[in-house]
């Protein structure tokens, strides 16, 4: 039961939303739409228009069209700096049956915030009760972040629209089907992708995620410094960093990725996710020096683990699970590393702690190397 006092502060805190909340009105959507905003979802009603005394910040709203057999598409949606008492419009398009990107005509949106008293009833309030784990999922995602990674189109889809990719438009790093051919035979899997259309996104449709660099290590590295920055990914974590404005940008981004792919569904999001956290657990003579980054990470990283789908973390396990390798080498290089300062290798031992009871995942002898982890040694020598 709920305390007189909680009451009274819910009373409160829902007056102050009323006043200072956003909202999104969202004309013509059919009723049975899978409709969410952040991490929860519904079906619509009849009489739905919208969302109402939304929090003042970052937000994902996000929809799948269902059919007239109970089909679900391919989940799409955006994400939006909702600044106080904005009024957000959209209009469904039933011929593409999805939000229109084109805009509302200014007349018909005030003439809807006019009637706001109105069409108050049609509006769902924002699912409070979630509001606090969207806020440790996000709290490091700014306008900046959004206006940077955003979609140019403005709409994030699960299923990327894809075009032919010839060479010349060919991502950099990857090989052409002519020097794929050359040389040695190739394996059927090699031959089977060799019939296959190469695709890339449609332009305007991906996600702008920061690219991670090709070369991992310094042009002209000798064999033991390209050993060295293997096993330490310090040198290309700080080559990430120079291309963003702010070094802590790389929490926001990882944030932002994580929640396209829990709210939105978005797999190259999870991939580019999973680059990130690998990059920065990782990285060891890096952790001293971004000390700030690596306090975040963890808090950030345990909030994502606290609600990562279940079928994803058994997904996870089952490839040798990504997610502790991971973190059992940067918990080994905090424990280790005599330049990393008393606060933040408590901060990593109460997070390993937590973890290790909900997981069950054992983060013993963090110094032995694990059959699987340790480096190969190659000699050089001639025979």
């Amino acid at each position: 039961m709920a305390s007189k006092d909680s009451i009274e502060m819910d009373q409160e805190l829902a007056k102050r939303l009323f006043t200072e909340g956003a909202t999104v009105v969202l004309l013509d959507v059919p009723k049975g739409t899978d409709f969410g905003i952040d991490i929860k979802s519904w079906n619509t009603g009849e009489n739905f228009k919208g969302i109402k005394m939304i929090p003042p910040g970052f937000h994902y709203v996000h929809y799948s069209a269902v059919d007239e057999f109970g089909d679900i598409a391919p989940r799409v949606g955006f994400i939006h700096w909702f600044s106080k008492s904005e009024f957000l419009v959209k209009r469904w398009d039933p011929k593409e049956e999805e939000l229109s990107s084109e805009p509302v005509p200014e007349e018909i949106v005030q003439r809807l915030k006019d009637n706001l008293m109105n069409l108050d009833r049609y509006l769902g309030p924002y699912p409070y009760d979630t509001w606090k784990q969207w806020q440790e999922l996000t709290n490091r995602i700014d306008s900046t972040i959004i206006e940077r990674c955003a979609p140019v189109c403005g709409y994030i889809r699960s299923a990327l629209e894809l075009e032919n990719c010839d060479d010349k438009s060919r991502p950099r790093g990857a090989e052409t089907s002519r020097k794929r051919k050359r040389g040695a035979c190739l394996s059927d899997e090699q031959k089977e992708q060799e019939l296959l259309p190469d695709l890339k996104p449609k332009a305007g449709t991906e996600l702008r995620l920061t690219e991670l660099p090709n070369l991992h290590y310094p042009e002209g590295s000798t064999p033991a410094e390209i050993t060295k920055h293997s096993l330490d990914s310090s040198y290309t974590l700080d080559l990430l960093l120079s291309k963003l404005k702010q070094p802590i940008e790389i929490i926001g981004e990882l944030q932002l990725a994580y929640v396209c792919f829990l709210a939105g569904q978005s797999l190259d999001a999870f991939e580019h996710w999973k680059l990130l956290v690998s990059l920065i657990c990782r990285a060891d003579s890096a952790i001293s020096v971004r000390r700030l980054i690596y306090i975040e990470f963890l808090r950030t990283l345990e909030a994502q683990l606290a609600l990562i789908p279940e079928e994803v973390l058994y997904d996870i396990v089952a490839s040798n699970n990504f997610v502790y390798h991971n973190l059992r080498r940067l918990f080994a290089n905090i424990e280790s590393n005599s330049e990393v300062d008393a606060r933040l290798k408590s901060e990593a031992v109460r997070m390993r702690d937590r973890i290790s009871t909900k997981f069950v995942w054992d983060f013993s002898n963090l110094q032995e190397e694990e059959d699987d982890e340790a480096p190969v040694v190659v000699s050089l020598d001639a025979e």
